[in-house]
C-alpha cells in the first residue's frame, strides 16, 4: 500500500503516469495525501479547507476510467488544491482570503483553474490559505491566521498564494494553485523554494464577473506552483487555450509546453538587473541572484547587466499598485452589496487598516488620476519593453526581502518597513513582482539557492507571449542546478 512517504516529493509528472499505467490507483494517491495533509497541516496551516469527500468520489471515478479504457487527462488522478480568494469550486467555501463575513460563504461555480485541471483528470482536495482580499506579498488574515513556511515555521511563506506554496514545498500536493495581481505566484515560491509560473496575459484565461474587463486593473493571472520546471509546464497545458467569456484569450493553435522545458538556449540572449534602478535589496538576496544568474552563460546564453530608466521611485509605484488592485476589490464590494453584503460598511471591521486606506482613496479618485495612473503603468511598460530590443530574457531578484517573521496577532502578518535602510511599503514595496502586472510579460520564480537556511528565488521574464523561452531557461538552469535537495529541509522538519 502506498504510504505518505512514498507519495510526497514525486512529482506530477511521475504521478500521472504511474496512474495511467496501473502502478497506483487515484484512490491510494489520495489516500496518501489526505494521510499527510492530516500529520502535517496543524503546523504549516496550509489547507483552510479540506475537501476530502468530494476528492473521495473525484479519485474513484479517475480509477473507473482508467479500467474502462477511456481517455486520460494529463493529470488524471494527481492530487491538487485551489486557492481560497478569488478560486471557486461548487459548494466549497469562498471566504476571499479569510474575509469573518465570509466565513460562511460559497459560489456555485467554477474558477477557470479548477474547472480546467478537474477536466485534465487532478483531483483536487481542498483549498489554501491566503490574505484577505489578496492584499499583501504576505500571508495570513483573522479568520485562519498566518501560514508557516515549511524551512522555518517561524516565518511567512509570502502571499497572496501563500497557503498553495506551503503545501507543495512540504510534499502534501505535487502542485497548487497560484493566482497573480502583484506577484501572488512568485512571491511565494520564492520565499518557499519552488517554481511559480506566470503566463503572458491571455494566454490562461480569466473568467472574471460581473466585470468581464476586471483582469487587466493590474493584470490578473492564474497559474501553478511546483517543484520542478517540467510540471509547470504540464499545468500550463491544462490552463492555457482560448475561452470566449475572456475578452483578452488568445486565440491560438494548442501548444505542449513540456517541449520548450528541453530546448537548448545556446545564443540566448539575457539581461540582468539587481533592483531594476529603483529597488533597494538586501545584499544577500543580490549576491545570491548574482551568482545563479551567470549559469546561464554554461548553457551558452549570454549574459549583460543592463540599466533602467523608469522615472518613478519604488514607493510611487507601489502606490500605483495598491490603486490598481484596489479597482477590482472595489468591483467585487460593489457586487457583494448589490446581492445585499456590505462588507466595507457593515463589516468593515473585518478589513486591515492599510486596506481600508486605499480602499476610501480609490473610491474617490477622480477620473483624471486614473488616467494618470495608466500614464505612469505605460512608463513602466515602455522601460521594461525596451530592453526586449536587444535581449530575449530579462532576469532579477524575485523579491527584495527574506522571508518575515509572523506576527502573534492573527491577521497582521506583513513584509519589511524597510530593506537595507531604504524605507518600502510593507504591503508590496519588497516586490518588484508587481512590475509585470503593470505590463502582462510571462515571468518565473526559481529557486536560486538558499540563504541562511531559507530559500532565495531569481526572476525570469520573457517577451510579451514568448512563455516558451521563459520555460526554455528554466528548463537549462535545472539541468545545471537542480534544487531537489533544499526540500530535505521540509521533509524532516520537526513537527
Amino acid at each position: 500500500m502506498l504510504t505518505e512517504i512514498d507519495f510526497a516529493y514525486v512529482s506530477a509528472t511521475e504521478l500521472a503516469r504511474r496512474v495511467r499505467e496501473r502502478e497506483v490507483s487515484a484512490v491510494e494517491l489520495l489516500d496518501a495525501c489526505i494521510e499527510r495533509i492530516e500529520t502535517r497541516n496543524p503546523s504549516l496551516n496550509a489547507f483552510v479547507y479540506q475537501g476530502f469527500d468530494d476528492a473521495r468520489n473525484a479519485a474513484e471515478s479517475a480509477d473507473a476510467a482508467v479500467r474502462s479504457g477511456a481517455e486520460l487527462g494529463a493529470l488524471h488522478g494527481v492530487p491538487t488544491a485551489i486557492k481560497d480568494l478569488f478560486d471557486f469550486k461548487p459548494g466549497w467555501p469562498a471566504t476571499f482570503g479569510g474575509v469573518r463575513a465570509l466565513k460562511d460563504f460559497s459560489v456555485d461555480g467554477y474558477c477557470l483553474f479548477a474547472e480546467r485541471v478537474e477536466k485534465a483528470g487532478a483531483v483536487i482536495v481542498g483549498k489554501t490559505n491566503s490574505p484577505v482580499m489578496g492584499y499583501r506579498g504576505a500571508c495570513d488574515n483573522p479568520l485562519f491566521g498566518a501560514t508557516h513556511n515549511p524551512f522555518d515555521t517561524a516565518r511567512n511563506t509570502g502571499g497572496s498564494s501563500g497557503g498553495s506554496a506551503a503545501a507543495v514545498a512540504d510534499g502534501l500536493v505535487p502542485f497548487a494553485e497560484g493566482t497573480d495581481g502583484g506577484g501572488s505566484i512568485r512571491i511565494p515560491a520564492a520565499w518557499c523554494g519552488l517554481y511559480g509560473y506566470k503566463a503572458s496575459f491571455g494566454r490562461v484565461p480569466s473568467v472574471v464577473r460581473p466585470n468581464a474587463f476586471g483582469s487587466t486593473m493590474p493584470f490578473l493571472f492564474e497559474g501553478p506552483l511546483t517543484r520542478n520546471v517540467e510540471d509547470a509546464a504540464l499545468v500550463l497545458n491544462a490552463i492555457s487555450g482560448h475561452d470566449p467569456r475572456d475578452v483578452f484569450s488568445l486565440d491560438e493553435e494548442p501548444h505542449d509546453f513540456t517541449t520548450d522545458v528541453h530546448r537548448d538556449i545556446s545564443g540566448m540572449r539575457i539581461a540582468y538587473t539587481a533592483d531594476f534602478g529603483i529597488f533597494p535589496v538586501d545584499r544577500r538576496i543580490r549576491a545570491a541572484v548574482e551568482q545563479a544568474v551567470q549559469l546561464f552563460r554554461d548553457a551558452g546564453a549570454t549574459v549583460e547587466e543592463v540599466d533602467f530608466r523608469i522615472p518613478y521611485d519604488q514607493r510611487q509605484l507601489s502606490d500605483l499598485w495598491c490603486r490598481q488592485i484596489m479597482l477590482v476589490n472595489v468591483c467585487a464590494f460593489e457586487n457583494f452589496k448589490s446581492n445585499g453584503v456590505d462588507l466595507l460598511g457593515e463589516h468593515r471591521e473585518d478589513f486591515p487598516e492599510g486596506y481600508l486606506r486605499w480602499a476610501d482613496h480609490v473610491y474617490n479618485m477622480s477620473t483624471a488620476e486614473l488616467n494618470e495612473d495608466y500614464v505612469m503603468r505605460s512608463a513602466v511598460y515602455d522601460a521594461i519593453q525596451a530592453v526586449y530590443t536587444d535581449f530575449d530574457l530579462l532576469v532579477s531578484p524575485t523579491l527584495s526581502a527574506m522571508p518575515v517573521l509572523n506576527a502573534q496577532a492573527p491577521g497582521t502578518t506583513v513584509g519589511p518597513t524597510e530593506v537595507e535602510g531604504v524605507e518600502v511599503d510593507p504591503y508590496i514595496g519588497w516586490c518588484p513582482t508587481y512590475l509585470t502586472n503593470f505590463t502582462g510579460h510571462p515571468a518565473a520564480s526559481i529557486p536560486a539557492g538558499l540563504v541562511d537556511g531559507l530559500p532565495v528565488g531569481m526572476q525570469i521574464q520573457g517577451r510579451r507571449y514568448a512563455d516558451g523561452d521563459v520555460l526554455a531557461a528554466s528548463g537549462a538552469y535545472e539541468r545545471l542546478r537542480p534544487w531537489t535537495d533544499i526540500y530535505d529541509r521540509c521533509r524532516t522538519r520537526t513537527l
